[in-house]
């Protein structure tokens, strides 16, 4: 009887619902139907337009979430990696007959050639490069030992290429013949006091050369030999060791008949220097004596074994090069003679090529127990993409110090080591100090691919869209003084190279010693000195035709105040910048200038290192990778400034 009462409950519940249903459509169907007329009569004006803000991110951002203007104004600022610094055809004026047309030419040519490579690259037509010639497999293999006759040798210029560099235990023979001696009226190892004075030479130089650690600059000396069988400023024959990086040679080890003192270190358990027989040491009157007095008094004489120099004029001679744990071992004629402990620069697997030049003639050569795999030597491969390496972003406010850091294209193991050095010093990490890198366009187009996603990924690079080349690194100072000023708001100004240890904090305290206010320019500052007329660095009179620089600072490292940043940046912009290839000059030359108005405290310290590392520096140019990372590390664990001098 119940259950009749149930089914009637059930199917009122069933009919409730579905008048609710109904309820809701024609309400849903009463709304689209006023929804619609109003969308089509509108225009759909009333409703947010996506379709050309979505050619860009940031245009999406700004459109559709709006930030407020500060936040939005530095992001803009960190996404830069192009330089704010407006070039003009007008700027660089070639018709004008003044003594620096030719390096106004050339300026205007890189900007318009380098104008049109960043095009390229932006619109992604070089990306092919890419591909090409930075293949994905990241070794080489090479042949365990190479051999050559002295006339192939001579044909390869003078030059023994190790492919995959040297590894522990790999050795080269060489089997040569020193000439006879020579005349030179100007020999560089000896000062002669009278230019017709002759002086009897013989010398060679046996060279382990970096040969792929660089691009379009002179290859490292990982390891310089030069026996001097006459000529040498003592005199004597001599063998001097030592090693050269960026031009800038280290400490030499001169090997001159001595053995190696008892408590000097040795190399492998083997001493750097061996003795030989020298011209004032053989029956001297002196061992005469000591020979009578040891007879007299009967002490037993311990007999020694005499050698002479080991290299003869005219004579052969097998000279053996070996690698060992601790350096390099130089056998002659089956006898050591030297050694040379590694230094921190470079490693054995960076020695890809074996240099002989001088007054010797090579028969032979051979190399054995070489390391057939190395890793790619593509420049690009140094680059560590973690996003610890990453720069911070632009502060909102003005910063103490801005660090402009000169470098070239493919630089990318010179960037990456000061990223993960000074880079990482606190006052840079936390935003109160800015460090940027300069780097205009490379003539290898492939180096400029990776050298902007290198710069989209690290957010540290600035490029400067010019053709780069050593007469036009004037341009990238001015970059700096522009970035300085009107990128971010700093109250001083420091240009670096991209091989130069700066020790932030110290360096700003340098610049405080100067009183508040006043014009600066801080470095280690050169007075009176004169244009070389002669030479590699030669300077032609049309280039510079007066007899002195102004004083400046050398370029490796200085400061300045930002008012005479903004006096550069002005006078560039009006055409009234004179430009002059030494970027270091320019600037003493500018700082003059700026001078005649406004009063400038020029300090000058040698603390700012030109040459290599000294105690207590502030800067330390020509400092390789890796001497960075280990001068870096020297400061975290010992707090204070050591030098990794071992080149």
């Amino acid at each position: 009887m119940r259950k009749p009462k149930f089914d009637t409950f059930k199917s009122l519940s069933r009919r409730k619902s579905i008048q609710f249903l109904i309820i809701i459509a024609i309400l849903y169907l009463f709304l689209v139907s006023f929804e619609i007329p109003f969308l089509f009569r509108s225009g759909f004006a009333a409703v947010p337009s996506l379709s050309h803000e979505l050619n860009s991110e940031q245009d999406l951002v700004k459109n559709v979430s709006p930030v407020r203007p500060l936040e939005q104004s530095i992001s803009s600022k960190n996404n830069r990696i192009v330089s704010g610094l407006v070039f003009l055809d007008t700027l660089f004026d070639s018709s004008s007959e003044d003594s620096f047309s030719e390096l106004q030419k050339s300026a205007k040519d890189a900007w318009v050639v380098g104008k049109k490579y960043w095009e390229e690259l932006e619109s992604g037509k070089v990306l092919i490069f890419k591909e090409k010639n930075f293949p994905k497999n990241l070794s080489e293999t090479c042949k365990s030992s190479i051999s050559l006759t002295g006339l192939d040798f001579r044909r390869n210029g003078s030059i023994l290429v190790l492919p995959c560099g040297m590894t522990l235990g790999s050795h080269i023979t060489v089997v040569g013949q020193p000439n006879p001696a020579h005349v030179e009226y100007t020999p560089k190892i000896r000062l002669v006091q009278d230019e017709s004075q002759a002086v009897m030479v013989s010398q060679f130089m046996l060279e382990l050369q970096g040969l792929k650690t660089v691009d379009g600059e002179d290859p490292p000396r990982i390891l310089h030999l030069n026996p001097r069988l006459k000529g040498d400023w003592s005199g004597k024959p001599v063998i001097e060791q030592n090693t050269c990086y960026r031009m800038q040679w280290g400490s030499a080890l001169r090997c001159e008949g001595w053995r190696s003192r008892a408590d000097e270190e040795t190399v492998d358990g083997q001493v750097k220097c061996e003795k030989w027989i020298r011209d004032d040491d053989n029956h001297s009157e002196e061992s005469k004596t000591t020979w009578w007095l040891n007879r007299l008094i009967g002490r037993t004489k311990k007999v020694t074994v005499d050698w002479a120099f080991p290299f003869v004029e005219g004579k052969l001679f097998v000279l053996t090069l070996s690698a060992g744990l601790e350096g390099y071992h130089i056998n002659v004629d089956g006898r050591h003679i030297t050694s040379f402990p590694y230094r921190t620069g470079f490693t054995l697997e960076d020695a890809t090529g074996l240099s002989i030049i001088g007054d010797i003639q090579v028969h032979s050569l051979f190399a054995a127990s070489l390391p057939t795999t190395h890793p790619s030597f593509a420049p690009h491969q140094h680059l560590n993409m973690s996003s610890r390496w990453k720069a911070p972003s632009l502060p909102d406010g003005p910063v103490e110090l801005f660090i402009g850091i000169l470098s070239a294209g493919n630089h990318f193991a010179e960037r990456m080591a000061v990223r993960k050095s000074w880079m990482q010093s606190t006052l840079i990490r936390s935003s109160k100090v800015v460090a940027r890198f300069f780097v205009a366009l490379n003539v290898r187009k492939e180096v400029n691919v990776e050298l902007k996603k290198e710069a989209d990924f690290f957010g540290d690079v600035v490029i400067v869209p010019f053709m780069d080349s050593y007469d036009l690194v004037v341009l990238k100072t001015v970059a700096i003084c522009d970035y300085g000023i009107n990128t971010i708001s700093a109250k001083y100004i420091m240009k670096c190279d991209d091989d130069t240890f700066v020790r932030v904090d110290a360096v700003i305290l340098e610049a405080n010693k100067v009183p508040e206010g006043k014009s600066l320019y801080v470095g280690n500052i050169n007075y009176y000195h004169k244009p070389l007329r002669s030479g590699k660095w030669a300077v032609t009179y049309e280039e510079w035709p007066e007899e002195i620089y102004p004083p400046y600072a050398n370029g490796p490292g200085y400061i300045l105040s930002s008012d005479i940043a903004k006096f550069i940046v002005s006078q560039f912009k009006k055409h009234k910048l004179r430009l002059f290839k030494m970027e270091d000059v320019s600037m003493g030359m500018w700082v003059e200038q700026f001078s005649n108005t406004t009063s400038v405290e020029y300090l000058h310290s040698l603390n700012f290192c030109q040459f290599g590392c000294i105690e207590d520096y502030l800067t330390a140019h020509y400092q390789s990778p890796r001497q960075m990372i280990c001068m870096w590390e020297k400061l975290q664990r010992q707090g204070k400034p050591l030098c990794c001098n071992m080149r």
